[in-house]
């Protein structure tokens, strides 16, 4: 064990050291001269200057002071940037702020949080679409959806709010950027008030705009108080649709046509699925087609499900017409999805669009079938709006379907006997 006197004079030794290194207050300020800086780095020394001001390892300014009982150290700058009065001057407002009861360390934090908002509040509009773009542009369906985006907020708000801050749009601001086009245009307006909602609210959970305020873009409680709702400006036009009763007259009239856009329609009209399905971006690959099992799968439809289509006599019948052209790309139906509406226009109906003749098939199963509505929708992919249903629906009624569309592919043909005859016909599932 140490005696008192040994270690009364251990701690006495610990100490100068400690003030030969760290002189303090007590010894006064301004203690260096410029000629002991130069040497303190060139030699790479800690030197105190007083009053709490270091130049520590001849390479920084730092500042030593004691709040509530504890020691803290704030640094004020590089010596190649800060020179000896600077550094003085630093400290000296430091001492100041620690009389005044504030402490220079969490002031530094707020000033810095401050700027930090500021540089965040500072983007604009047009810096948020971007960066919505790239985080959220991967995901969607198709390189058109994308394009859709970003020209509609290009074209149309941009102009008006794109080199603003984000943080400063409001309502008045969302009312210019729709209001001359809603009435003319008001499928696009209320397309890109949902844009700029998203937008927004994507900018609020990043911080560059205050979240706690309500979306200005949002049309509940809000914009629909300013504007019209859509379906009270315009009635809604759906694609002209063929009447069940002309099918068999219509796809005789397409048997007779040539070349990939007539069967492309052809099977598409079969198997009651989207242009995109078949002659998308993703178009229809051979290596989706399980001919022995007559079923075609998609990996994703437009609302981003798999799709399992069972495919009839008539529909496999267009796949063997396909076979011989089969080449190494795996596509079954090579070519721009335009080319439907061209064959739409060579047999003389460039009335109808293809995506109308899902609403005829639909016709006909409502009217000439029994089938249930679930098992009509399954075939149409359509998204189920109840969020319960949806959670406890496995199924999709693949047996069903497969008898469902082989009538479909029958009727088509010729073979069944539409409504409005002597007799009607009668599927049951």
């Amino acid at each position: 064990m140490f005696s008192q006197g040994t270690r009364r004079g251990a701690a006495k030794a610990a100490k100068a050291a400690f003030f030969y290194e760290y002189p303090i207050m007590a010894r006064g300020i301004h203690r260096l001269t410029v000629l002991q800086v130069s040497r303190a780095a060139r030699q790479g020394l800690t030197l105190c200057d007083g009053g709490g001001l270091y130049l520590q390892n001849g390479s920084s300014w730092i500042f030593r002071y004691t709040r509530n009982h504890r020691n803290h150290w704030l640094g004020l700058g590089p010596l190649q940037l800060v020179d000896l009065p600077a550094a003085r001057e630093l400290a000296q407002a430091n001492r100041k702020l620690l009389f005044e009861g504030i402490d220079p360390l969490e002031r530094r934090k707020v000033q810095r949080a401050a700027a930090a908002l500021q540089d965040a509040n500072s983007i604009t509009f047009d810096a948020c679409v971007a960066a919505y773009l790239r985080a959220h542009g991967d995901g969607w369906r198709s390189p058109t959806h994308r394009r859709a985006w970003e020209t509609s907020l290009q074209i149309h708000a941009s102009p008006v709010i794109g080199k603003l801050p984000v943080a400063a749009i409001d309502a008045a601001l969302v009312l210019r950027v729709l209001e001359p086009i809603w009435k003319e245009k008001s499928v696009t307006a209320s397309r890109l008030r949902g844009r700029i909602e998203r937008v927004l609210g994507w900018a609020g959970v990043m911080g560059y705009r205050d979240n706690n305020i309500p979306n200005p873009a949002r049309w509940k409680d809000n914009i629909d108080h300013l504007l019209v709702a859509k379906s009270a400006i315009r009635e809604v036009k759906h694609h002209p649709a063929l009447p069940h009763g002309e099918m068999s007259d219509f796809m005789v009239r397409l048997h007779k046509e040539t070349g990939v856009g007539a069967r492309a329609l052809e099977f598409t009209i079969l198997c009651a699925v989207r242009t995109g399905d078949v002659l998308g971006p993703s178009p229809m690959l051979w290596s989706h087609v399980d001919l022995a099992r007559r079923l075609w799968t998609i990996p994703k439809t437009k609302n981003g499900t798999e799709h399992r289509v069972p495919l009839s006599d008539a529909a496999m019948a267009v796949l063997e017409a396909m076979r011989p052209l089969r080449d190494s790309s795996n596509v079954v139906f090579s070519g721009h999805d335009k080319i439907m509406l061209r064959t739409l226009d060579r047999v003389g109906r460039s009335n109808l669009t293809t995506h109308g003749f899902r609403a005829t098939f639909k016709t006909w199963a409502s009217e000439c079938t029994s089938y249930d509505r679930d098992v009509v929708e399954a075939c149409l992919t359509h998204t189920i709006s109840d969020r319960l249903e949806r959670a406890y629906r496995r199924g999709d009624f693949l047996e069903k379907r497969a008898r469902l569309m082989t009538a479909w592919g029958a009727f088509c043909d010729g073979c069944a006997v539409p409504q409005g005859s002597s007799t009607v016909v009668s599927l049951h599932a």
